[in-house]
């Protein structure tokens, strides 16, 4: 009975996540699908599949977006954010870690309550710090508001990968003459990389994605992908060919990136909430 209920099983579990698959990619797909339609057959009622592909909405977007400008934005912006972040995060994690204070654990749980505030609750004051500051329209505010959040999630990430490692392994290079940075560096540092590849990557992936910071606090030179595609709304209308042709740019960064470390990613959510 039990070999008969097996497979049967298995298939209801595939089909299952097949479905939910499907109902989750679906949007993407058809924004994907939209990207190469022409406008006649973007408002087709009802919606064909068969349509012949062109690239006009592609070309409407490098005529009217400077492509590799805003591209290099976002890269700033994610990158200088993902790298304040894990700067601050990592030395503070591994200090709570190794603290063996009581209160540690729930110190760690506070950073991580600090990700869950609502982003729009401090986006006044802060707009308002970097106007005194002079930092409006720049980089710096975004950065810096993006790894204010980040950064506690790496702090509590990394709270629990330095806490699962053996504290025999830096007390052995101490007594071989190593310093605690030393130890930190040479020893602690390189055993927790797939935790700092998974941080990394949730921060390359949130500030990528972030919308309502940059929109507020840079210009038009400074804006970001995830900024200059709401030109696609007009007054009157949504251009859905255009939309569909920028989130390419928007969203195949991050699928490759994802696949590419998907391992590390894996392994760095699997080990850290163990």
């Amino acid at each position: 009975m039990s070999r008969a209920v097996a497979p049967v099983r298995l298939w209801s579990e595939r089909i299952a996540l097949l479905a939910i698959l499907a109902v989750l990619l679906a949007p993407v797909a058809w924004l994907i699908a939209v990207a190469y339609k022409p406008a006649r057959d973007i408002f087709s009622f009802p919606p064909s599949l068969a349509f012949t592909p062109t690239l006009a909405n592609f070309d409407k977007v490098f005529a009217i977006f400077d492509i590799p400008l805003i591209t290099f934005n976002s890269v700033v912006i994610a990158g200088g954010s993902t790298l304040l972040s894990l700067a601050l995060g990592i030395p503070a994690g591994y200090a709570l870690a190794r603290s063996g204070w009581r209160f540690a654990p729930g110190i760690a749980y506070f950073f991580l309550v600090i990700r869950m505030v609502p982003p729009t609750a401090t986006l006044i004051p802060f707009y308002l710090m970097m106007r005194d500051l002079g930092l409006l329209g720049g980089y710096l505010s975004v950065i810096l508001i993006n790894s204010v959040f980040n950064s506690a999630f790496v702090v509590w990430m990394m709270y629990t990968y330095f806490r699962s490692l053996p504290k025999e392994l830096e007390e052995a290079a101490l007594s071989d003459g190593c310093t605690l940075v030393g130890a930190f560096f040479r020893v602690a540092l390189p055993l927790v990389v797939p935790g700092i590849i998974a941080s990394a990557m949730f921060c390359i992936i949130l500030a990528w994605n972030n919308f309502l910071f940059p929109a507020f606090l840079t210009i038009a030179d400074t804006k970001p992908l995830s900024v200059a595609i709401l030109s696609a709304y007009g007054t009157k209308d949504i251009t859905w060919g255009t939309m569909g042709a920028f989130a390419h740019f928007l969203v195949l960064p991050m699928i490759a990136m994802t696949l590419l470390l998907n391992r590390y990613f894996v392994n760095g959510w699997t080990r850290g909430i163990s």
